[in-house]
């Protein structure tokens, strides 16, 4: 699904997005295990190869965010970029910590792990931190947003006021936007998004459901003053 000219959503049970730079494309996450072919379809649908695959950014350290980034890396020439503090459970060093969730929360939960398969460990070619510029677009910075995961991150492109928000946000099955579930630290998590929602972007691209495509920031900050008062 094309979000805007350059940005593609491919669709799964977590999305991940396709960004077109002149002569090359960003992934931002890969989908659950087995979505490399619809990935390097989705690329040469719009013209491209699997060699012009610059990069690969890992929003987070979750299988159905990760999936198949061990087959795209053998697929393509993308490098792959993560935070560090996920780094060891992406290359296999360590094990994704199950968190302790809200009763509310806790059958979706556990839904998700049964159905989502294990993602293949696999190499991180850059650790990134905190305000790492990155090559997308007119410039890229990594927001740091930890809770949902520790090293969960952001990416967030201030000229073209475009958010990659990974799961730090996503929908309910009402389709409003809600603070990502099945944090390891919730009240982490809240923070991180209010976090976000201080950033000035117009276009949100969520872990879990449809973008956010009007005066995004402000329904960011809506749910953050929501949460503030919950």
């Amino acid at each position: 699904m094309e979000v805007r000219p350059g940005l593609w959503m491919i669709e799964g049970p977590a999305p991940c997005y396709l960004y077109q730079d002149a002569d090359s494309f960003t992934l931002i996450d890969t989908g659950i295990k087995g979505n490399a072919s619809r990935v390097l379809d989705a690329v040469a649908g719009v013209g491209g190869t699997p060699e012009q695959l610059r990069q690969i950014i890992l929003t987070h350290s979750h299988d159905d965010h990760r999936g198949s980034h061990a087959e795209l890396i053998e697929r393509s020439a993308a490098q792959v970029l993560a935070h560090e503090d996920d780094v060891p459970v992406i290359v296999g060093e360590a094990e994704i910590e199950i968190p302790d969730v809200p009763e509310a929360e806790r059958k979706f939960m556990m839904q998700a792990i049964e159905s989502t398969p294990a993602a293949p460990p696999a190499r991180v070619d850059r650790a990134l931190q905190e305000g790492d510029e990155l090559e997308v677009g007119f410039g890229a910075v990594v927001v740091h947003a930890p809770g949902h995961t520790p090293g969960s991150i952001a990416i967030y492109l201030p000229v073209e006021k475009l958010l990659f928000a990974g799961d730090a946000a996503e929908r309910d099955l009402e389709g409003n936007l809600i603070l990502g579930m099945f944090n390891l630290d919730r009240e982490e998590a809240i923070r991180s998004f209010r976090k976000l929602a201080e950033l000035d972007f117009e276009l949100a691209c969520l872990g879990h459901g449809a973008p956010e495509d009007k005066n995004a920031c402000l329904e960011f900050r809506r749910v953050a003053d929501k949460l503030a008062s919950s």
